[in-house]
């Protein structure tokens, strides 16, 4: 597997603030990962960046350019991360993306910076973010989480560099927390312990990040394009550089397939999925996994009933609204899929396409990897725009198509 994309980008903008140099092997080569050190370097950070491995000369505290204009792309973690960072320096900077970044919410995060002395706009709550930092002043503040998880992991990175300490209160239902134990994880390993409440009250005091090495793990959420192919095809996959010791909410995604039939193994260092003879259906929350939505409708389709992925309607603002993009998907191979505000329910497919289909991925590069699951068991499927998946995994359809030769075994 390719590094943790989340993972990657959390220990790179945190090394950056470090005191000291780091070493981050494992390391995501990616677009996603190649906007963040591309970002970091205009902002005054020097690196170097060799494959997998990156060497990051942290500056110990802020980060020291005081004006800069960013191209993000379309990389949510790389906007929302730096902006709360930015926003504990000082400078003026302009944070800016694709027309679909334009599209994705960043308001709650705004709201947040702004009650701790950020001068924080974007449009109707989305980007450009324009800021004139002047530092965080601590204290309490409150923000929503209920869109993305990754406003108060943007405010934990942050929160070390305020002026005092700062006490983060969640309102509403956190999202997707098992990125927010991630963020804390990579937090803890240079040098910074938060107090906590369970997911409801984060405090941290003002301190520096010291540099450590750190070793970035294989990626669950690629991890389960390839459990999904052994599920629907009765084969066998084992994924290494991911084990049983891992914090990424997406590797519970083998616990799903094993409640429909699969059997699993984990060890330290590896998760092995073998696929049944028959697929179970069933209902899933996948609150703590979305970007596994759309795989396991893919493989409702080879199921014995149908399969309710429940509990997900963050989906709508990600690269595409991708749970009206899989339902669409979907009901073009002929499934029944009946589409909710906050779920897809897919019914067993009775029969494959008898003539070549092509599928819409929107740009987006898990529709690109989630439809290649169904491409496991039917033929004359056609994927538009696969290279999409540079966002995150540019070699899947090598590794991918090169699994489905050896026999997923």
């Amino acid at each position: 597997m390719p590094g943790s994309k989340s993972l990657t980008n959390r220990a790179l903008p945190i090394a950056a603030l470090a005191e000291g140099t780091t070493t981050v092997s494992g390391a995501l080569v990616a677009e996603d990962s190649e906007v963040m050190l591309r970002a970091l370097e205009k902002l005054g950070v020097a690196l170097e960046a060799r494959g997998e491995t990156v060497v990051v000369h942290g500056v110990g505290g802020p980060l020291p350019a005081r004006s800069a204009e960013l191209d993000l792309r379309l990389s949510g973690t790389s906007l929302r991360f730096l902006t709360a960072i930015l926003a504990a320096g000082h400078g003026e900077y302009v944070l800016d993306g694709n027309a679909r970044m334009r599209e994705r919410p960043v308001g709650d995060l705004l709201d947040a910076l702004a009650r701790l002395g950020a001068d924080a706009t974007g449009v109707d709550g989305r980007p450009p973010v324009r800021l004139r930092a002047s530092g965080l002043s601590g204290g309490t503040v409150s923000v929503r989480a209920d869109v993305s998880s990754q406003f108060l992991s943007g405010l934990l990175m942050a929160s070390p560099l305020a002026k005092g300490p700062l006490a983060i209160e969640v309102e509403g239902e956190l999202l997707s927390k098992p990125f927010v134990d991630m963020t804390l994880d990579v937090m803890a390993h240079f040098g910074v312990t938060a107090r906590r409440d369970g997911y409801r009250r984060f405090e941290v005091e003002p301190s520096t990040y010291r540099a450590r090495d750190y070793q970035v793990e294989g990626d669950a959420m690629a991890a389960g394009y390839f459990w999904a192919a052994a599920a629907v095809t009765g084969g066998a996959v084992t994924v290494r550089n991911l084990g049983s010791g891992t914090r990424q909410g997406d590797a519970r995604f083998a616990d799903v397939l094993a409640a429909m039939g699969c059997a699993v193994d984990w060890t330290p260092g590896s998760v092995t999925v073998a696929g049944p003879r028959r697929l179970r259906g069933g209902e899933f929350d996948l609150n703590d996994m979305p970007d596994q939505a759309q795989t396991l409708a893919v493989v409702g389709l080879f199921a014995d009933a149908p399969v309710h992925v429940a509990n997900v309607a963050n989906l709508r603002v990600k690269e595409t609204d991708r749970l009206h993009a899989m339902a669409v998907e979907l009901t073009r191979l002929g499934a029944k899929v009946e589409e909710g505000d906050d779920h897809l329910t897919v019914w067993p497919l009775r029969a494959g396409p008898a003539a070549p289909v092509e599928l819409e991925t929107y740009g987006d590069h898990r529709m690109a990897m989630a439809l290649a699951v169904a491409g496991a068991r039917l033929p004359n499927l056609v994927i538009k725009d696969p290279a999409c998946v540079s966002k995150t995994y540019p070699r899947f359809f090598d590794d991918f198509l090169g699994l489905l030769g050896a026999g997923l075994s």
